[in-house]
């Protein structure tokens, strides 16, 4: 257990010391009026305070991801571990904070609207799709998700289809209504309750003495079971996004900005709701790599219940909290992915307005934007579900890459420190491009063709990175 309380130490040091520097980096200003006092428009630009806002962006940002995502990537091991605390902290939280904070600077501008400022106009335009169709593939999934778990849970006659409506029509309103009429009452509830749920199963570990294997050089290999097919580089880092970096955090994070009511709340709300993600990861990983006895227990139970993450949540939280822990459980799986699910849309929503600038006081053009978003979720709700989340889990990571390039880039215009982005950027470039050619779902090739191409294109983006500070800063 010693990696367990060492992995929670660490992610509160990267909080309370890190995040400073990074704070520090950015500059802050507290005298500087926010978006949500400047462009107060009583439906996206809402003054809230810090601590209603930070529950809302740690549930916009978790969903499924720190619970379904811990426990697929616990199969890989201890591994784990190192990288839920270190891509938390280096990569995810820098990633959610300055990005946040980026848009706070910017009116509460957008994220494609963001990268195509610092990245160019073309660049502006393939983001602006890129994201819209992400957006709409996290509502998708996090709408056949929950659906299918309520179908399971319920009579007959509430069968997936029925969910999947239900779950739509709140998803509509969600969307067209003020951020503090339906988001700014309930989520504050449902992210209190997450965070209440992750610390029992976290108390539990403790209670119960859990057998965590240590993060030791020993138990640092791949122990999927078939690890040829599934290699820990890189699927390990699609596996767990939002409880390590997670492109779809960049998308939320405007929401926020839009509501924030000083600059100096920005560290707490986006890069302490990143770390306490991460600490939501690392509780249901190491919950799932000790409660079945060992990584390989795990991975027998998976392969005999449909490698669905929904049941082991269901067995630990059942066995360890009891029948109201249980409960709180199941209603956290259901709610954390719907919760995302509908800002997802109304992120897309507010995209899509950005583009095309059109105001979305009035609730009809709010209407205009929003049906043909919801037409074309419920077309891809036809689709495979496992097709789909594939696909969603490598565009989340790429959109990620993407906005750690662009964050580089506004910090090298700034003369501010661009290391802090650079080097995960770097790193996300390979994760991507290698998982393009290894997974099984992209080319299917062997690692010993995907590294070398993975390597080429880190190297070779670094290297159009250099020519262009070179000229930025000759053009001075």
């Amino acid at each position: 257990m010693v990696t367990f309380f060492v992995s929670i130490v660490l992610l509160l040091g990267g909080y309370f010391l890190y995040s400073k520097l990074v704070e520090r980096v950015f500059g802050v200003q507290p005298d500087r009026q926010t978006p949500a006092y400047e462009l107060a428009d009583g439906v996206d630009y809402v003054p809230m305070s810090w601590v209603r806002i930070f529950l809302i962006q740690f549930l916009n940002i978790a969903g499924l991801g720190p619970i379904f995502g811990a426990i697929m990537g616990a199969v890989y091991g201890p591994a784990a571990f190192l990288w839920i605390v270190l891509g938390s902290i280096l990569g995810g939280a820098v990633h959610d904070y300055l990005s946040g904070m980026m848009s706070l600077r910017n009116k509460g501008m957008s994220l494609p609207e963001i990268t195509g400022k610092y990245l160019g106009a073309g660049f502006k335009q393939f983001i602006r799709i890129f994201t819209v169709l992400l957006m709409i593939l996290v509502g998708t999934v996090f709408v056949a998700g929950p659906a299918r778990l309520l179908a399971n849970m319920t009579p007959e006659y509430l069968n997936y289809m029925v969910w999947c409506i239900i779950i739509f029509i709140y998803y509509i309103l969600a969307t067209l209504l003020p951020v503090d009429k339906i988001i700014g009452k309930i989520y504050p509830f449902f992210g209190f309750a997450m965070l209440f749920m992750a610390a029992g199963i976290g108390i539990a570990l403790v209670w119960n003495g859990a057998a965590i294997p240590e993060a030791v050089p020993a138990n640092l290999y791949n122990m999927n079971p078939d690890p040829v097919k599934f290699p820990i580089f890189p699927m390990l880092f699609i596996s767990i996004a939002c409880g390590a970096i997670s492109g779809f955090h960049a998308t939320q994070s405007p929401l926020m900005a839009r509501c924030l009511k000083n600059e100096r709340e920005g560290r707490r709300v986006f890069f302490g709701a990143m770390i306490a993600e991460a600490v939501v990861a690392l509780i249901w990983a190491a919950a799932a790599m000790s409660f079945f006895g060992s990584v390989g227990g795990l991975q027998t139970f998976l392969k005999a219940n449909g490698n669905n993450a929904a049941v082991v949540v269901n067995e630990i939280a059942y066995k360890w909290l009891g029948g109201l822990g249980g409960l709180l459980a199941i209603i956290g799986v259901i709610a954390a992915p719907i919760t995302s699910g509908d800002t997802a849309f109304r992120s897309a929503r507010l995209i899509v307005a950005d583009f095309i600038k059109f105001s979305q006081k009035e609730i009809n053009h709010r209407l205009i934007i929003t049906i043909p978003l919801f037409v074309i979720a419920f077309v891809l709700l036809q689709v495979n579900f496992d097709v789909i989340w594939r696909y969603f889990a490598w565009s989340n990571q790429t959109l990620a890459t993407f906005t750690l390039w662009a964050v580089t880039v506004y910090l090298v215009r700034e003369k501010k420190c661009y290391w802090l982005t650079l080097l995960p950027a770097l790193f996300m470039t390979m994760v991507i491009s290698t998982y393009m050619v290894v997974a099984p779902e992209m080319l299917g090739l062997s690692v010993t063709v995907g590294y070398p191409v993975g390597a080429v294109c880190a190297i070779g983006v670094g290297m159009v990175f250099v020519w262009w500070k070179m000229k930025f800063l000759n053009n001075k």
